[in-house]
């Protein structure tokens, strides 16, 4: 596996990509964990008017009966209209689609959105679904080991770092 790209370096690429077609009426919504961090830095960033969303999509996952619920459920929060508005779903690493297809399944029953498009920081290029991102800063050049993911970490300080880990 080569060098991970600095996360931080990451979503100035991701900030730059979003700049230009972020409106007034543009809203965020972050996938915890990871997303969610992504999510607060980007809608400081890029000065996002709405109130920021986040969701856990524990329940919305089509695995939930094999894998259970993650230790730590979050409670899911859209503190805007969804009605009629453009809709940016942030996520740390996109890999087969799974994850977001759960979260759509979950945006829609707070309402119907303009339009929703995906951003992520990594895309590790393999996928079950066809979703795909409109805005991402790196593809892995390579798959990575079935048994290992990527993570991104946030340390005390807020410094976020991504590292592989064994599954």
């Amino acid at each position: 596996m080569p060098q991970l790209p600095d996360a931080d370096t990451l979503l100035e690429a991701l900030v730059a990509q979003m700049a230009p077609h972020v409106t007034d009426d543009t809203a965020l919504v972050g996938i915890y964990t990871g997303g969610a961090w992504l999510a607060e830095r980007l809608h400081e960033r890029l000065g996002i008017r709405h109130p920021l969303g986040t969701i856990d999509v524990s329940f919305y996952r089509d695995d939930f009966g094999a894998k259970g619920l993650h230790p730590q459920l979050r409670r899911s929060d859209i503190p805007f209209d969804m009605e009629d508005t453009p809709v940016i779903l942030v996520d740390d690493v996109l890999f087969t689609g799974r994850t977001t297809r759960a979260a759509l399944n979950e945006l829609f029953d707070y309402g119907r959105p303009a339009r929703v498009d995906l951003a992520v920081l990594v895309d590790r290029g393999e996928r079950q679904l066809p979703i795909y991102p409109r805005y991402c800063a790196h593809t892995l050049p390579a798959p990575i080991g079935s048994g290992q993911r990527l993570q991104l970490s946030k340390a005390d300080d807020g410094t976020l770092s991504l590292r592989l880990i064994d599954a």
